[in-house]
């Protein structure tokens, strides 16, 4: 008798093993089904891409260090970055910084920072929500600087898919505002004919 116990309470506990995990991933999924927090595995989220150019009135040589995350503070208002590599905050390629958006913060990475070739590039994340890829490209012509930016954006879940979208909206407009306030500042620095 005392084997036949032994032999139901093995049975039990190994049929508990193997079902106990498809039972959790059930659950787990119908947690994240009632919530509406995560997509099914497969589900294809918000992913933008946009496009704008501008013309920065400098030579290259002048204008690609602007484009910097340290150097942009002079001439983008309102932007902040705060370095984590390298210190003192100096623009260097693999730069590291983070941004505040009221109340959250988004992590960059300069991925790319070649200026005499006219290519710089950065990553940030915002985690549970976004992923944007910033690729900028610029051409010297004559006594000026042409510059392509793109925004790829990539929302990390259902909730993220509206704001990603509206952020492609504004993304799609902002080379009027990146072009008067490269050039606005250009033109105090040359006006005070200090060097830039």
């Amino acid at each position: 008798m005392k084997s036949a116990w032994m032999f139901l309470i093995g049975g039990a506990c190994g049929a508990a093993i193997v079902l106990l995990p498809r039972a959790a991933v059930h659950l787990l999924a119908a947690a994240h089904a009632i919530r509406g927090s995560q997509a099914p595995v497969g589900a294809e989220r918000a992913h933008t891409e946009e496009k704008f150019i501008f013309t920065v009135h400098a030579p290259m040589e002048k204008a690609a260090p602007l484009f910097g995350a340290d150097k942009e503070r002079v001439w983008a208002p309102g932007w902040d970055p705060h370095f984590i590599h390298p210190l003192p905050a100096t623009d260097a390629q693999g730069m590291v910084f983070t941004v505040a958006h009221d109340h959250l913060k988004s992590v960059w990475v300069n991925t790319e920072l070649n200026l005499k070739a006219g290519r710089v590039q950065y990553v940030y994340v915002i985690p549970d929500m976004l992923v944007t890829v910033i690729t900028l490209s610029l051409k010297s012509e004559d006594n000026q600087t042409r510059v392509e930016v793109q925004y790829d954006r990539t929302a990390l879940n259902a909730e993220a898919d509206a704001h990603v979208q509206h952020l492609a909206k504004e993304d799609r407009n902002a080379g009027p505002d990146w072009e008067g306030q490269i050039n606005e500042y250009l033109e105090k620095r040359q006006g005070s004919g200090k060097n830039l």
